[in-house]
């Protein structure tokens, strides 16, 4: 390739501040070095995650930045000490590192990893490469990356540990998906919920990453699952998904978790909130079964500062978690998701409601926040 070593200009969506449009700009993206890739984004996707820096209400957020951690592309270039990668190579970035050497990617008990920070919100970490610099520059200034991945650019640079080379015939406006929605959803029910053969299933919020987990209950042989959502728009794609029954808390005459209650004789086995506000959180846990229920924690409001639980409600057999990427680790299982989409195992094609060319970017946010997508693809 002719731009090996060289400094690319590209198009790249920044956010100079919170509570204001992206604005699209040219950039300058420095060639990758030692352990780093610098891969040509093809797809990206938006989640509400992309969201957060830019509300002005989350104090954490660093700016300038280019968000986006839901792409696909293909390696232009590797640094010094890349074995795993070569240019052409097709790829998805992960926000989810895996060393492959530390004591949580040595342990089957979690997918985490030491290159993520264990104290900081995981929306404002990897916010520089591992040298503390920044491999994006816009009219002389760097630009900080976002969740070691960036990819609403036309290029990036990641660390050869948040990349995973996946299929040559992967179709990149899909299985951009599984860097974060897809996967987190799918992977709360399968792999931390553990959802079992036979169970009743509650699923609370019914985006991209509810949809998901509908798909992963069902996948888990869930004989029950109960969809919930305050857009009654959403239960068409969810019972095609495969949730049994659909409920919206603003139709009924009494709290949700009751209704669940009474509709399961005592609570659900498993209860999964992708809804991420304290009222859903809360909701969850009630309508979960004493003695075995369990309640996974999967998205959370950025402005959400804590919950309250009596110590009863756990003592008498509740039990709850929460998920980060949905348990999987991430350069070890994106490939074999690559695989299982392209052999029909799930059904990516149906979360995507809009695809758009990237220089619309904010015209996708307004969509996303007021409701009307699940997914929307942006392309270059």
């Amino acid at each position: 390739m002719g731009t090996k070593g060289k400094v690319i200009k590209c198009k790249a969506a920044i956010a100079w501040e919170a509570g204001k449009p992206l604005c699209i700009e040219e950039v300058e993206v420095a060639p990758p070095k030692a352990h780093e890739v610098r891969v040509q984004i093809i797809a990206t996707a938006l989640c509400h995650t992309d969201a957060h820096p830019i509300n002005p209400k989350f104090k954490e957020a660093l700016f300038p930045v280019i968000l986006g951690h839901e792409g696909a592309g293909i390696v232009e270039s590797v640094g010094p000490g890349v074995t795993s990668f070569k240019p052409g190579d097709k790829v998805i970035p992960l926000y989810m590192p895996q060393c492959g050497k530390c004591k949580f990617c040595l342990s089957p008990l979690t997918n985490f990893c030491t290159k993520l920070s264990l104290v900081k919100n995981p929306i404002v970490d990897q916010e520089l490469m591992e040298d503390k610099t920044s491999r994006f520059t816009c009219k002389g200034k760097p630009i900080y990356h976002f969740m070691g991945t960036s990819t609403f650019t036309q290029y990036t640079v990641v660390s050869d540990i948040n990349l995973a080379k996946i299929d040559d015939d992967a179709n990149l406006e899909r299985v951009c998906l599984l860097g974060c929605g897809f996967s987190t959803g799918y992977g709360a029910a399968i792999n931390t919920a553990k959802v079992t053969p036979g169970s009743t299933c509650a699923i609370f919020g019914l985006g991209g990453v509810g949809l998901s987990a509908i798909m992963g209950c069902k996948v888990a042989g869930a004989s029950r699952i109960i969809a919930i959502d305050i857009n009654s728009e959403k239960f068409t794609k969810a019972k095609a998904l495969g949730a049994t029954d659909c409920l919206n808390p603003r139709n009924l005459h009494k709290p949700i978790q009751e209704v669940i209650i009474e509709m399961t004789k005592g609570g659900v086995d498993f209860a999964l909130d992708c809804a991420g506000g304290p009222e859903a959180m809360r909701a969850a846990l009630d309508c979960t079964t004493a003695g075995w229920g369990s309640c996974t924690f999967i998205g959370v409001d950025s402005e959400i500062r804590g919950l309250t639980i009596s110590p009863v409600e756990l003592i008498m057999g509740r039990t709850i978690n929460g998920t980060c990427f949905g348990g999987w680790k991430s350069i070890d299982s994106i490939p074999k998701l690559v695989t299982d989409y392209k052999n029909k195992i799930f059904d990516l094609d149906i979360l995507v409601t809009h695809t758009l060319p990237f220089d619309k970017i904010n015209e996708a946010f307004d969509l996303m926040n007021q409701g009307k997508s699940i997914r929307i693809v942006l392309t270059f």
